[in-house]
């Protein structure tokens, strides 16, 4: 379910070439722990076994790709690169860095492979809100939201077969914090995460047009580390899910509006906003509002290392973030709360989006993501985008606050505290 995937088997096909896959494993990236290499890495061991039933080469080549992907190609005589796409500073430097570095005759192609309507497709330009990319996104789903075609068992082979991957070497190649471990609840790859997405359509769909804003029921699909990892491709979910339209349509169309549409807009606002993961990146109104209230005083001030610990006084945030630190996953309208209680409880606005960033970067499985910049996490939470200015008070100016009793009146806060902390 990869379309640059199928793009590059069918240029293989036509030219009657072998096809290659590689993966190149950087020792590090941003605040990725163990918990998310494991993760990844323990999918590509199902990748690789796929590819070799399919007579594909895989190759784990170890290093960032500038250094190890162009001898890679001139070495097997490769005819053509095809690479899939990132919205991201870091992944579209990677793409930047191949390109100089490869030889003149041999053509890169790029394909928004993780969006369901391709990033510049979707739009020429950054959108302000939902309400602008939702016509632009619905107009061009039944062009872009097809079945996938299936992948073949290729016909061609390489001259020699790849070399057979060291898994212990990747490990040992990292340069990661082993502290953050692996969680319990999430199995990684393609066929766990099937199972998952299998399971939300029969026991959690029905509710999550009703209570996808409860922490206490079961409700969400649970899905966005399979999608982060690519392990689960988000219109194979969006094509599943709609065959129960019938019965559950207002589930079955939040769902795609989250899926698609508010991820789709995240991705659009990192690909054309350079400053997607600070305040600089905020509407002018933002940066305006929260300048002003800069200087407002804290009710309470906690340093990172408090706030990651989870021991502020108030216990429904401190159950949220222990819920991040155990699970990788905190419950979708949290994040909200968590990230607009950074910014009371910080010295700045600055602060509480570089906090909220390492935090979630370091501890959510799906971290490190479009979503979790923009989303409803840290810049929408801290710097309003994406939304509209509120009635102005102090610390938040015109941004939208969250508090304590507003999520007493949404569900039963007891319940969730007791839940991560007990002695609560």
């Amino acid at each position: 379910d990869n379309w640059a995937f199928l793009y590059a088997q069918r240029l293989a096909l036509k030219q009657e070439l072998p096809l290659h896959v590689c993966f190149c494993l950087v020792p590090k990236f941003l605040e990725a722990t163990i918990r998310h290499y494991d993760f990844m890495l323990r999918g590509l061991r199902e990748v690789a076994e796929e590819c070799a039933e399919l007579n594909i080469s895989f190759h784990l080549l170890l290093g960032y790709a500038k250094d190890v992907l162009p001898a890679f190609v001139v070495e097997h005589g490769v005819g053509g690169l095809v690479t899939d796409f990132s919205p991201l500073r870091l992944p579209k430097q990677w793409v930047e860095d191949v390109r100089e570095r490869l030889p003149e005759d041999v053509p890169f192609a790029q394909v928004d492979a993780h969006n369901i309507v391709p990033c510049w497709v979707a739009s020429p330009k950054q959108e302000y809100s939902a309400r602008t990319i939702r016509s632009k996104i619905h107009a061009q789903l039944p062009e872009f939201l097809t079945e996938f075609p299936p992948v073949v068992c290729h016909p061609y082979s390489p001259s020699c077969s790849p070399e057979p991957i060291a898994w212990e070497a990747c490990y040992s190649s990292l340069q990661v914090d082993h502290t953050v471990k692996e969680v319990e609840w999430a199995t990684p790859g393609t066929a766990a995460g099937l199972a998952v997405l299998k399971s939300f359509i029969t026991e959690r769909l029905k509710s999550f047009g009703s209570h996808r804003n409860d922490p206490n029921k079961a409700a969400l699909s649970n899905l966005s580390p399979w999608f982060h990892f690519g392990q689960v491709s988000t219109q194979r979910a969006i094509l599943e899910v709609q065959k129960h339209r019938h019965k559950y349509k207002e589930s079955v169309d939040a769902f795609v509006e989250e899926a698609v549409v508010r991820r789709e807009l995240a991705e659009n606002f990192c690909y054309y906003n350079d400053n997607y993961d600070s305040v600089e990146g905020a509407y002018d109104w933002a940066q305006t509002t929260l300048k002003v209230h800069a200087k407002d005083k804290r009710p309470y001030l906690y340093n990172l290392q408090e706030l990651e610990q989870g021991t502020t006084h108030d216990p429904l945030w401190n159950a949220a973030q222990l819920q991040m630190v155990r699970e990788g996953k905190m419950h979708g309208f949290l994040r909200m709360y968590w990230a607009k209680k950074i910014l009371e409880w910080t010295r700045s606005p600055e602060e509480a989006l570089k906090f909220a960033i390492y935090l979630n970067d370091r501890y959510e499985l799906d971290g490190r993501d479009p979503n979790g910049y923009v989303g409803k996490r840290c810049l929408w939470s801290i710097c309003g985008i994406h939304d509209q200015g509120w009635a102005e008070r102090a610390i938040f100016g015109k941004i939208r606050y969250m508090n304590y009793a507003g999520c007493k009146r949404k569900f039963d806060v007891d319940q969730f505290e007791r839940r991560y902390i007990p002695a609560h």
